[in-house]
């Protein structure tokens, strides 16, 4: 137990209370939001170490009835509050210390979801259409708000890339390790023969950037406007609203249609590319680190597979921690928790056993 630094948490903790209810600082919202989330950020882990406290002074309690032998008629009831106290500091012992293992700054940011058919074809597209709606149903689940800013149809109903906005509690938390290869093995529906068919799509999880982490120059871009059209080049407005943004220094291009208005559609294209280039910002920062991220469950390279979706044989599997369920309806419907779940796990282990190491 780290507590010299819980109570510098708590000690922050009642300072903040006592100034965000300062008629000055809510005057400056900038000030009462920035003071606002370090106080939701301490919140849980204060709380945590209060329950603690009093858990620990029960036990000092306990303790001291059982010393006393004019009180042998509360003996009964001190073992009973000693043992359930003890118990419940070990309990929050362990929470605390879970809590105290520093986070990835960007758990708690919104996510900017890229889908892309790979190897496969026309099936590879079908089944980036089916993982977008296990997404879709995955985000409903979680109270999630997901909207589509830009997606390249198929005649078939598939498509060959497709790009969301999702926005939720700690929706890149839980995301993040979707990134990667995933592969489908089943009887595509032109297939004529019965032959089972094995595809690709990438998926890329981006933290969605804010305006403090990245810093675009007007000159540094190129804005198109064009009409947004369906599947097989068909118009599905007659205004000029949809936009392609490209940054000129990287050559990353971006394109937005799926919003009523030009300026919405630019506003949106604005904020994936951000986000693109903060990510591409983060990967180039962490490169050094290259050979230790091949461990991390979370790393999220898209060059590698993560996951194998067999139909056959009804069967999800996730390569990083090696499960598999064979319940994958239910998985395409979004309920994707049980391997998300294990993911977190994992990766939350690794991480108290390097705090350990690093004597954290």
């Amino acid at each position: 137990m780290q507590t010299s630094k819980l109570e510098g948490m708590e000690a922050r903790y009642v300072t903040l209370e006592d100034q965000l209810s300062d008629p000055s600082v809510i005057a400056d919202q900038n000030r009462w939001r920035t003071l606002s989330k370090e106080h939701a950020e301490l919140g849980d882990i204060v709380a945590r170490y209060r329950e603690y406290k009093e858990a620990d002074q029960a036990v000092r309690d306990a303790k001291d009835i059982l010393e006393d032998k004019s009180q042998a008629d509360l003996h009964e009831l001190a073992k009973e509050d000693l043992k359930e106290n003890e118990k419940k500091m070990e309990e929050l012992d362990l929470e605390i210390h879970k809590m105290l293992i520093p986070k990835d700054p960007n758990d708690g940011k919104n996510v900017i979801l890229e889908i892309r058919a790979g190897t496969g074809g026309e099936e590879a597209a079908l089944f980036a259409a089916d993982l977008l709606k296990m997404y879709i149903k995955f985000a409903e689940r979680k109270g999630w708000k997901l909207e589509i800013a830009n997606a390249n149809e198929t005649d078939l109903g598939g498509f060959k890339e497709v790009t969301c906005t999702i926005e939720g509690k700690n929706a890149y938390s839980i995301l993040k390790f979707e990134s990667g290869v995933h592969r489908v093995q089943r009887i595509p529906e032109t297939e004529s023969q019965g032959r089972v068919h094995t595809s690709a799509v990438t998926v890329a999880v981006l933290p969605e950037a804010e305006d403090v982490d990245v810093d675009i120059r007007r000159e540094d871009l190129r804005i198109d406007v064009y009409r947004s059209s369906g599947a097989g080049g068909q118009h599905i407005n007659k205004t000029s609203s949809a936009i392609r943004i490209t940054h000129l220094p990287t050559g990353m291009v971006v394109t937005c249609q799926n919003e009523r208005s030009q300026r919405q559609n630019k506003e949106k294209a604005l904020q994936i590319l951000k986000s693109r280039l903060y990510d591409q910002a983060l990967r180039a920062s962490i490169s050094k680190e290259a050979a230790d991220r091949k461990s991390q469950v979370g790393s999220g390279d898209r060059s590698e597979r993560i996951r194998t979706y067999n139909y056959p044989q009804g069967r999800v599997t996730d390569h990083r921690v090696n499960m598999s369920i064979y319940q994958l309806d239910d998985f395409m419907n979004g309920n994707m928790d049980p391997i998300l779940d294990r993911l977190m796990e994992e990766d939350l282990a690794r991480r108290m056993k390097e705090g350990e190491a690093n004597g954290r």
